[in-house]
Parts: structure tokens; sequence; C-alpha cells
């Protein structure tokens, strides 16, 4: 499974996913809708932060399940963490701050986060 390097704008947000990224999910909510992710969910032993969780900025809203995190010098939030529905802690990776990743490639699944 390949490696792939990841960042906010500025890189002071670094991180490491492992997976085949081939479709990403284009969620309506309403903070998703705003800044644009496109969304790939892998477990978190899949991802690895390369920094001190103390660099991040975190924000919650709605039902609070989401952890997301971003950037507090760029603004950028590349992932947020959370417990998926089977149970088990995961990392959405917001697949915009991964530069070796081709998203026009990618096959975009659409998610009715505004209704859920």
């Amino acid at each position: 499974m390949p490696t792939h390097p990841g960042s906010c704008h500025c890189g002071k947000i670094a991180f490491e996913a492992d997976g085949e990224f081939t479709t990403a999910i284009d969620c309506n909510c309403s903070l998703c809708r705003r800044r644009g992710s496109l969304l790939a969910f892998v477990p978190r032993a899949d991802f690895r932060l390369n920094g001190a969780r103390e660099d991040l900025s975190v924000y919650t809203f709605n039902q609070h399940r989401l952890k997301h995190y971003f950037c507090d010098v760029c603004g950028v939030a590349p992932f947020s963490e959370g417990i998926g529905p089977d149970g088990k802690e995961m990392t959405a990776i917001n697949l915009r701050c991964v530069p070796d990743v081709d998203v026009a490639s990618l096959t975009i699944r659409q998610w009715d986060g505004a209704s859920h």
C-alpha cells in the first residue's frame, strides 16, 4: 500500500497516509461545502502526524463526532478524526492536501452530510 505525504499550505501540519486513493467523498455539510474538501477515510493506524499535536487547532460542530483539525497559521484543514460507523477510530483526509494525488482523476461520490 503506498504512503502519501500531505500537509496544510504552510507545512506546519504535515502527515503521511497509507492507501490507494482513487475515490473521494464530496460532502455538502455546512463545513465541507465551504472549505471544498474532497475526503478519503482511512483507519487511524494508516495515518501518521509528522509533528506535535499541540500545533493543531480543532473545530467541532453539530453532533461533535468529528474533530476537524486546521492550521492556525495558514488556515487550511488537512484532516479530521473520529469514530466510524463500525466503531473504529478513523481519519478523514482532505485529498486536496495530498500533492501526489491527482484530484482530477478521482471518482467523486456525493454525500448528503447536510441531512445527517
